[in-house]
């Protein structure tokens, strides 16, 4: 595992990078560039070499609106990749999917991490891959399904329910046989959230830490930064995505999910020597 959580302490002291891998025709950012398993071998490697301390592969997007795919298309795409990657490199590699079958094939790759963005609710079997497995688990919060996501989130008091969905999430995986060291939580920027949601849970990304695992944010070129660019399309977010990293790191975020590792490694790495309760350069 990456990360250590012993008697409440987490065990990162530098902010980590996570390089996203989609081996996808149809994600928002790079859908189709890396479909073929020698192009996401050769970009996988690239990030290792810019700095990534994570690869994250997913085989499905779940970008707002996206269809799902078939168990059999998933595995076809991510587990070669996984397999060549893991013979490659010694990093480690995260499966991003909700399907338990998935996970299983991905952690037999090589995959040490299990990033689900349904946080154990879309596959009930999910909770024991994780526990057989021993596998770091990333609890994302969603409301809804990439399918409906975004049509017209509303919310209350959303960092508490945020909070108490995560705190939801963590019981069914420990009374699963998940151990408390296996778990990290992400609020799941823009999945299910407005302009305005995504902008609380940056002005109120401290207090995820409360809940005691490590904390990942996935801002990278999202749609709230096109928004707030005055609707600059996805290859001109990087400013913004930079900026994004910098808040993430200063709030005391652990990993941070990017696509452009080389830059925002630079980001993470200035901003955790500028911000408090880090270890210095």
């Amino acid at each position: 595992m990456i990360w250590r959580v012993k008697d409440g302490s987490i065990q990162i002291d530098q902010p980590l990078i996570m390089g996203i891998i989609n081996v996808t025709p149809d994600s928002f950012s790079d859908g189709g560039s890396f479909l073929s398993a020698k192009n996401a071998v050769r970009h996988g490697l690239e990030l290792v070499d810019e700095g990534a301390d994570i690869l994250d592969i997913g085989g499905e997007s779940t970008r707002p609106g996206a269809e799902t795919v078939d168990f059999d298309d998933e595995l076809e795409r991510v587990v070669p990749v996984i397999r060549e990657l893991r013979a490659k490199t010694d990093i480690p590699i995260s499966i991003d999917t909700y399907k338990a079958g998935v996970a299983w094939a991905a952690v037999r790759a090589g995959a040490s991490i299990i990033n689900d963005v349904s946080a154990l609710r879309f596959d009930r079997e999910m909770v024991e891959v994780v526990a057989e497995s021993g596998a770091g688990v990333v609890l994302m919060h969603m409301q809804g399904n990439p399918q409906n996501m975004q049509f017209d989130p509303e919310y209350h008091d959303m960092t508490r329910e945020i909070m108490d969905f995560l705190e939801k999430q963590i019981e069914v995986a420990v009374h699963g046989g998940v151990e408390a060291g296996q778990i990290c939580v992400d609020p799941g920027i823009g999945f299910g959230k407005t302009l305005v949601h995504n902008l609380e849970i940056f002005r109120n990304l401290d207090r995820y830490l409360g809940l005691g695992y490590p904390l990942m944010t996935g801002p990278s070129r999202k749609s709230f930064i096109g928004k707030l660019l005055d609707d600059a399309p996805v290859e001109e977010r990087i400013e913004g995505t930079a900026a994004a990293v910098a808040a993430s790191v200063l709030a005391g975020a652990h990993i941070i999910r990017v696509h452009d590792v080389k830059y925002m490694k630079r980001v993470a790495r200035v901003a955790a020597a500028l911000g408090p309760g880090r270890a210095g350069p």
